[in-house]
């Protein structure tokens, strides 16, 4: 996004795209799709090399940046060549957390991060009859889903007392838990994983209170770290990712960051939606633009058919906001919207989607809503009054 925003607004200057990957950009939140065989790799790439070409866009793949020299102005790739440079953006996005556990280097232990990842776990999970995923949090739960489609047991370890910890509150979460378990899930809770089984090759997961899950592949669901490494070479503030500001550029006058590395306001996203946006700022601020980023209302889709479910803002997964839910756990509909200054925060949408766009603008806009709050989650509450 950023250099399709450079290039928009400067059509003369030089936009070097470098990348360990070997393929142009994808759509990662499809890997589930590609791991369960029901896309190709083609499908879910969103920009070919013939579109960075034609815009005149350098992709250099299988090129990492390894060095940079901020006085030179200079940034040396994995081939051993420099490039200069007069404005610098690392969007170097993040890596899978690999948890401390015993015998995580066995063959059939992955995680799922790169394009590479999925074709190795798809390839890999075709002599797999019982699959383990070590972290019950989105991915983890679409790709089991996707496992599950290919006829393969999943068994979910999970550290906390409950699934989706950070999107779903107690009831909502054994209501979707319910509906998983009759889905073929299997869910080993306040399970903390201690040792890998099996010889050169996983065979299962010991649990620290002695419970054991048998299965031939592991996928390490445990979250993601921001890849941090050329950002403290060079000496930029960091904390839990690169410390920018409004226009994402760091303390080091045109270098700028965003992505999952950015950490804006002392938040890291790690969401779509909000590499998009800042990619987009950060670009038109690199082109002599001044756009100002505001942050992004996290909202989450959790992928698995079968399965409606929709969370944004603030969840109060923890019971400290006001709210209004409505639940039906028989037919898995449970909906919950929390407040705060008789405004919506957040919510979370299980089975019944009614007002779902209306209810994420409504978050986004921090639209007033208290002479009819209780009222909204009503069979007939007509959401056009709204506009």
């Amino acid at each position: 996004m950023a250099a399709l925003r450079i290039r928009e607004k400067d059509k003369e200057g030089e936009v070097h795209l470098f990348t360990e990957e070997a393929y142009p950009l994808y759509y990662r939140v499809r890997f589930p799709e590609l791991i369960a065989g029901e896309v190709t790799l083609r499908e879910i790439t969103i920009h070919s090399k013939e579109f960075y070409q034609a815009r005149n866009i350098l992709l250099h793949l299988e090129e990492p940046v390894i060095e940079i020299d901020l006085d030179k102005r200079e940034a040396r790739s994995r081939s051993g060549k420099a490039y200069p440079f007069d404005l610098l953006l690392l969007a170097t996005g993040g890596n899978a957390f690999v948890p401390p556990i015993q015998g995580v280097e066995k063959r059939g232990v992955f995680t799922l991060r790169k394009m590479k990842d999925a074709l190795e776990i798809r390839e890999f999970s075709k002599e797999v009859r019982e699959a383990i995923l070590v972290g019950g949090g989105l991915v983890g739960l679409e790709v089991g889903g996707a496992l599950l489609r290919r006829g393969i047991k999943v068994y979910v370890i999970e550290h906390h007392p409950r699934i989706l910890p950070k999107q779903m509150d107690w009831d909502g979460s054994k209501i979707l838990q319910k509906k998983m378990e009759a889905m073929g899930f299997t869910f080993f809770l306040n399970g903390e994983s201690q040792e890998i089984l099996g010889g050169e090759r996983a065979e299962g997961v010991r649990l620290k209170d002695g419970r054991v899950v048998k299965g031939q592949m592991i996928l390490l669901s445990a979250g993601v770290r921001a890849n941090l490494q050329l950002a403290q070479q060079i000496g930029l503030k960091t904390r839990a990712g690169i410390i920018v500001n409004d226009r994402l550029e760091t303390e080091r006058e045109g270098v700028f960051a965003a992505g999952d590395v950015a950490e804006h306001r002392g938040r890291c996203y790690g969401i779509w939606p909000a590499a998009q946006k800042q990619g987009e700022i950060a670009g038109i601020n690199m082109a002599g633009g001044n756009e100002v980023y505001h942050g992004t209302v996290v909202s989450n889709t959790l992928k698995v058919v079968g399965i409606d479910l929709t969370t944004s803002g603030q969840m109060d997964t923890e019971g400290e906001l006001k709210c209004v839910v409505k639940k039906d756990p028989e037919n898995c509909i449970y909906r919950k919207l929390t407040f705060k200054d008789g405004r919506i925060v957040g919510c979370i949408l299980l089975g019944d989607m009614r007002g779902k766009k209306e209810i994420l603008e409504a978050i986004e806009k921090q639209l007033d809503v208290a002479q009819c709050k209780d009222a909204i989650l009503g069979e007939d509450f007509d959401f056009a009054q709204w506009k």
